[in-house]
């Protein structure tokens, strides 16, 4: 199981760099607490959020926007499906 600390949020936003995308933290309004710009590969996330919050927001968007496993490297892909299972069982 992996633990809410910066290290996973820091190996989350590798992963995402990775699929291509650009997390950034900004001031906003947003109704789900991110968004998202799918035209530009970019996610944006309330930056008034905790590290728990932040990791929980992102897990989300890779289930929403379809990371790909073949644009990863071996140790983001292996984080990814322990992702994956641990979202599974909840």
């Amino acid at each position: 199981m992996f633990k809410y600390t910066t290290t996973t949020l820091k190996k989350i936003e590798d992963l995402l760099k990775e699929s291509g995308y650009i997390v950034r933290y900004e001031r906003g309004n947003f109704v789900a607490g991110y968004c998202i710009l799918e035209s530009k590969k970019v996610i944006v996330i309330n930056r008034y959020y905790e590290t728990e919050a932040r990791i929980n927001n992102l897990i989300e968007i890779m289930g929403k926007i379809g990371v790909s496993e073949a644009e990863l490297s071996e140790t983001s892909r292996d984080f990814y499906n322990e992702i994956q299972l641990q979202t599974v069982k909840v």
